[in-house]
Order: structure tokens, then sequence, then C-alpha cells
């Protein structure tokens, strides 16, 4: 089978080669890739940005989508020809996270979803419904799982509620369509009017642009009349956290997801005292958040924001269109 593998850190060492088709083990199913999906945590693995390094050569990408072709023995969730996405942690399946699960990653340190097949463990998928096309479905396991961890899992959100977006990368843009889709009222900013002109299409109820507004924690807040949000989905880093705190009510939640702003900045405890901020990182979701939000969005009729789609062997493209960040939405690969 073809894979491409990281040899060396660096997009341009992300290389096509060949490897032997696996086998199931004991609990495991072959999966053969229909799509996959980029996030900002491969980009920073193929560039060797990521804060863990990983034992190269690796085959990256968490998200991916396909038929399962073969079934080891003691499987019995899933059956050849079952159309199937991976989670992205392999062995967490629901309830609170257990930190031991830190070896089973997809894309690192596990071999991920860019080559034709791939090995899993059969308690790590969710099967998809007929609704969910292959290039859909490939966007959901981290980002839209994310989202929906922080938002509903965690946070409770319910319909009146305000949340904060920042950006228009994946995981932002999932939890404006699930907050929309929950009744909530949503605030997004960018530094681009193009991709608020986006967010407000899929159901962003006010903006923010942060080079119009550099202060953008006062510019939430007066859109709130003063009181400020109700949650936050903190995708910046220790860049932003400080004006995120600042844009919450009291009492408020801010669910620490990513660092795109950066990993170096102070941040001052007393600031959560003061604002008795709840303040939580999310790792992702379970496998029973997965199935979930699946449910959802069937019944729904909401649908991922894919901003283009690459063959699959065109990988080292996709992840120079992420790194440019020009992207609204999710970057997919087509198999």
């Amino acid at each position: 089978m073809r894979v491409m593998a990281i040899e060396d850190y660096g997009i341009e060492h992300l290389r096509l080669g060949e490897r032997p088709v696996p086998e199931p083990r004991r609990g495991e199913v072959v999966v053969r890739l229909r799509a996959a999906a980029l996030n900002y945590r491969d980009l920073e693995i193929v560039r060797g940005t990521y804060h863990t390094r990983f034992e190269l050569p690796l085959v990256p990408l968490s998200d991916g989508v396909g038929e399962v072709v073969a079934v080891g023995d003691e499987v019995r969730r899933v059956k050849a020809g079952d159309r199937v996405a991976g989670t992205f942690w392999q062995c967490w399946t629901g309830g609170d996270f257990d930190p031991s699960a830190q070896a089973q990653q997809l894309g690192g340190p596990l071999d991920g979803m860019l080559g034709e097949y791939v090995r899993l463990d059969a308690e790590g998928l969710v099967v998809l419904p007929d609704a969910i096309g292959d290039e859909e479905a490939a966007t959901l396991p981290c980002a839209a799982v994310t989202a929906w961890q922080a938002l509903v899992t965690e946070g409770r959100m319910k319909a009146g509620d305000s949340v904060l977006v920042l950006g228009t990368g994946g995981v932002s843009i999932f939890a404006l369509q699930f907050a929309a889709m929950s009744g909530a009222h949503v605030v997004a900013t960018s530094s681009s009017d193009a991709k608020l002109d986006r967010a407000k299409a899929l159901g962003a109820a006010a903006t923010v642009n942060y080079r119009t507004h550099p202060d953008w924690a006062a510019e939430v807040l007066r859109l709130t009349g003063g009181r400020g949000v109700d949650h936050v989905v903190e995708v910046g880093g220790p860049g932003s956290f400080a004006q995120s705190l600042r844009a919450i009510r009291p009492g408020g939640q801010i669910n620490v997801i990513g660092y795109v702003g950066g990993a170096e900045g102070l941040i001052n405890p007393l600031d959560i005292f003061r604002r008795r901020a709840t303040v939580r990182g999310i790792p992702v979701g379970s496998r029973q958040s997965f199935d979930a939000l699946l449910r959802a969005l069937t019944v729904s009729g909401a649908r991922p924001v894919i901003d283009r789609v690459f063959a699959w062997t065109e990988a080292r493209e996709a992840l120079q269109h992420l790194a440019s960040g020009r992207h609204v939405g999710k970057v997919v690969l087509r198999f």
C-alpha cells in the first residue's frame, strides 16, 4: 500500500512510500481510507514544532474515514463493509479522560490516516450514518469532537447562552455551528472581514475584527451589553487568554483548546479568581461524545464547512494551505 510518512521534520520531508497492507490483530480492524482531514496539530508534528516529538518515520493525521475490510478476532462492534471513522484517542470510550491514554493518539505516536489502509482498535471507531458523506465525516474526529466536548459534554451549553469563538479555523467553526444549533448567541472574532461575513452566514449574531479592535474584549462586552459571554472557545493560547477572561461574565467558562497565537505569555491566577471563571482544558473528546455529535448532525441537517479538498497525495500542498491561514473551516484529503 502507499503511505505518506514524515521522514524528517519539515513539510518537504513528508514523502510517499510503500508499506505492506496491515493485518488485524485481536480486537482490531483494517480500514481502507476514503477521506482524511487536517488539523493544526498535524502541521506542527510535520514541522517538528509540536510540544512532543515522536519516533520517525511516522504516518501523520488523526482524522480519517473509510471502509472496514478486515476484522480481527473478538471484534463485535463493527463488521467488514461498515463505514467508520477513527477516534483520536483510540482507548477513550467515555467518562472522564484517563491520562494513560497518552500513548493511544492517532497521528502521533500511533501511525495515522495518511495512507491507503490503517489498522485501528475496534473500540476506537464510530459507525457513520449514511446521511453524512465521507469528506464531511473526515472533518469530525478532532475539531468537531473538541468543540462538542467543550460546549455540550463539559459546558452544558443551552439555548439563550452566549458563546465567543476565536477565529474561523476548524474547532471555532464547529463551535459556532453547534452553538447556533443550540439556540445560543454567538460572537465570532477574526482579522478578516470576509471571514466574519462567512461566520455571520453560519449563524454568528455578532462579529469583531480584532485588527480594527485590538482590545476585542471591550468590544465583546459592548456587544453583550456589558454582561460578557457565558462560554469562550479559546484557541489562541496565552496571548489571547487575558482578553478571553475579560470577555466572560462573572462565573463564565473558558475552554482552553489550542495555542495558535503562541505558547508564551503570562496569566495572573488572581484574574481567574476575580472573574470566578471556570477554566478547563479540552483534550478532544471521547467516543461517546463523537456518537452524540453524529446524532445531532443527523437530526439537525447541519454539515461541516469544508474549505478545500486535495488529493491525498497532495498532502504537502494541503498543509501549506493550512499554514497560510487563508482557510475557513476544514481542509480535506480525498483518496
